[in-house]
């Protein structure tokens, strides 16, 4: 049986020949066109005003954090469900998190702890990092509304979800920072890298000031503060301008996806989908739901089995080693979904009989 990964590269095809056209010109290191290119691609994407290309999601959003004035012991609150990578930066700065949990509508962060959170603060909130899950957009009009009134920035961690919408706007161009990622899995591939954008100008060039080692305009190498090498490289643009190209095609591959799963497991009443808040489409990045009775790791050993790929549910921050003792304002809904839920296969490439074929194996542990 062949291996079902859960989440492989796919090309558009047109990869090869945007990489030949940089080796032809030889801008091989960051600062090429293809940069460009592929962040003017985004932008037209999202409808994001500046959008700056970045070596990884985690890089871009340690420079949303920096440029939003974060640093040693300020107050950062943050998804707690959610990968590391979402809150790792706020540890690089020397700031506090302080983790919300989820809602069980989206499965995304509870406006309601979020405000519970602020108002139990001992010193007012700096920033806000909040995750859009699995592609599946945050209930961002209550998020900005809270945010606003007690003057909070809003950084959107939309790794997982570009091609995602919410009331027709895209996912990641609600807050002042948006956050996508190229990670080697997600819904679009440029190997490795990310793209911060944002609304302020200002903030954009403040933020490609820092990611290119903080270089004063002088002709010799001058530098006042602390900068990284945060910028894309030429070669990995050119996947991504290609990557770009066929953006809306795996967003509706990944919703058929998801819409087969959902009728080849049609009448499993243990069974529960991630849902959709009320005006969102998600892209579906991942397919994932819950059990009511089994054992979600059953399910996953018998999947590995078959030569299929799962995983468990993100396993929260709050509930990780290295978070022991940060604050969080908990429901229980991110443990209770760690606990029983799973993500299932679901690249762009699966055909119907694929999905059936990981139906029918949960089907069978479950029978």
């Amino acid at each position: 049986m062949k291996r079902l990964f859960l989440s492989p590269p796919h090309m558009s095809g047109r990869e090869q020949a945007y990489i030949a056209e940089v080796f032809a010109s030889n801008y091989i290191a960051p600062l090429g066109p293809m940069v460009e290119r592929f962040e003017e691609a985004v932008k037209a994407a999202t409808g994001a005003p500046h959008a700056l290309a970045t070596s990884s999601g985690t890089a871009a959003l340690h420079l949303a954090l920096r440029v939003a004035g974060v640093g040693s012991g300020d107050l950062v609150l943050a998804s707690t469900f959610t990968f590391i990578g979402s809150v790792s930066s706020i540890l690089y700065l020397g700031a506090e998190p302080w983790f919300i949990d989820s809602d069980r509508r989206s499965w995304n962060l509870d406006p309601g702890l979020l405000l519970q959170a602020i108002e139990g603060a001992p010193r007012p909130p700096k920033a806000l990092v909040v995750t859009h899950l699995y592609g599946q957009c945050a209930d961002m009009e209550a998020i900005l509304e809270i945010c606003r009134r007690h003057g909070i920035v809003v950084i959107e961690d939309a790794a997982e979800s570009l091609g995602a919408t919410l009331h027709g706007r895209a996912g990641g161009t609600f807050g002042e920072f948006g956050v996508y990622s190229f990670n080697g899995n997600k819904i679009l591939s440029t190997s490795g890298g990310g793209m911060l954008v944002a609304k302020d100008e200002e903030k954009i060039e403040k933020a490609l000031f820092l990611a290119t080692q903080a270089k004063e305009p002088f002709p010799w190498y001058e530098h006042r503060e602390l900068g990284y090498n945060y910028r894309m490289s030429n070669v990995l643009a050119a996947i991504g301008v290609a990557q770009m190209e066929v953006l809306a095609e795996r967003v509706a591959k990944r919703r058929r996806i998801f819409d087969w799963y959902r009728e080849e497991l049609d009448g499993v009443e243990e069974i529960a989908f991630m849902p959709e808040i009320p005006g969102a489409v998600g892209n579906r990045w991942l397919t994932t739901l819950t059990f009511e009775r089994s054992d979600p790791e059953e399910v996953r050993r018998h999947l590995e089995s078959q030569n299929i790929e799962s995983r468990p549910l993100w396993k929260p921050m709050h509930a990780q080693p290295l978070f022991a003792g940060a604050k969080a304002v908990l429901s229980g809904v991110s443990d209770d979904l760690f606990a029983r839920g799973l993500c299932l296969p679901s690249g762009s490439q699966m055909e119907r009989e694929d999905v059936r074929r990981v139906a029918e194996a949960i089907r069978e542990v479950l029978a």
